[in-house]
């Protein structure tokens, strides 16, 4: 069996990539930095009470352990782990989080092609599992955003929309008579008899995972671990000097929510702008802190979320290739395969 082992190329896009998201993050960095006060966001920084990271990384790898869980039990569930053990399984999640800095976080199909090279799953069974978890932890964002509503009534008409898309969606998708006219339909287009076996693979496996007692275990789930980075976020908010109530919880909560779903929605490389600008703002907004304090609390924990992620994501590739044995290079797989 084909295993896995990056190579010049793959190790060379991933690169690119990386440091493209790198330089557009810096670039949001000073921009809002700037329009901050340079020298008092520095500032913030240089008292910021980092005594307090540890804790604000343990909510994050909390976070990532409880996410791990999702994707082993989507995996296990079917029937897709063979040759997988849990450490595998483990660091193949953990290097998906590289590619936390594509559109949407979709460049985590980096597992399917993982996975493939492993026990040779096709790509188009596992990578809706990568869809699901984004689905998924897209609701868990709404629920948590809807803690916190209240505090922000010009949010209710976003939160409406994405709910009712959301609901919308996973009905379409339960509807088979439906979704397999239309794959008839594709089939009998010029191109569509190549393509129509790979999507109905697709649509049964995402038929599967939104089922409603699996969506309700993995929602749970993600409800959960993305708590653990509301609890972070409000532990900077204690680093910059906010006092602790259950009100500046309850913002927290609402305010790295929120950002997040903007930053998902916008589909733009990890959310890179959108998420800052409305973390910024909606700080400012809510708990009233000042524009350097707010913006010094959006580096943090876009630090130790978003690039700790990937950071760790690249430990775990590097990992995975000296476990395994034979050179492959993953770039040249036809990635036409997810369809």
């Amino acid at each position: 069996m084909k295993q896995y082992k990056p190579t010049t190329s793959l190790r060379a896009g991933l690169r690119k990539s990386i440091l493209t998201s790198l330089v557009i993050g810096l670039a949001v960095v000073i921009v809002i930095s700037l329009f901050s006060d340079l020298r008092a966001v520095g500032n913030d920084l240089r008292t910021f009470d980092w005594l307090l990271l540890p804790l604000i990384l343990i909510g994050t790898v909390i976070n990532y352990w409880l996410r791990w869980l999702k994707w082993d039990y989507y995996l296990r569930y079917l029937r897709l782990d063979r040759n997988i053990d849990y450490p595998t399984s483990g660091l193949i999640f953990t290097a998906g989080l590289v590619m936390s800095v594509t559109p949407g976080k979709m460049g985590e199909v980096l597992k399917s092609f993982l996975l493939r090279q492993r026990n040779g799953v096709p790509i188009s069974r596992s990578a809706p599992i990568v869809l699901a978890e984004r689905l998924t932890d897209g609701i868990a964002m709404l629920l948590l955003m809807g803690l916190g509503l209240t505090l922000y009534p010009p949010a209710r008409p976003l939160f409406v929309t994405l709910v009712v898309a959301t609901i919308a969606g996973i009905v379409v998708v339960q509807r088979q008579d439906l979704a397999f006219a239309l794959l008839r339909l594709i089939a009998r287009l010029p191109f569509g008899r190549r393509i129509a076996p790979r999507l109905e693979t697709v649509y049964t496996t995402t038929a599967q995972l939104l089922h409603w007692r699996i969506l309700l275990v993995s929602t749970l789930i993600s409800v959960i671990s993305w708590g653990f980075e509301c609890l972070a976020f409000f532990v900077v908010l204690m680093g910059v000097g906010s006092e602790p109530s259950w009100l500046l919880l309850l913002q927290a909560t609402f305010i790295f929510a929120a950002s997040t779903l903007f930053g998902l929605v916008s589909f733009l490389p990890g959310g890179l702008g959108a998420s800052e600008v409305s973390s910024v703002g909606l700080l400012i907004a809510l708990v009233g802190v000042s524009a350097s304090a707010a913006t010094t609390a959006t580096i943090v924990i876009r630090f130790c979320t978003l690039w700790f992620g990937v950071l760790l994501g690249v430990i775990a590739l590097a990992w995975l290739g000296q476990r395994t044995g034979t050179e492959d290079d993953l770039a040249a797989l036809d990635t036409s395969e997810v369809v």
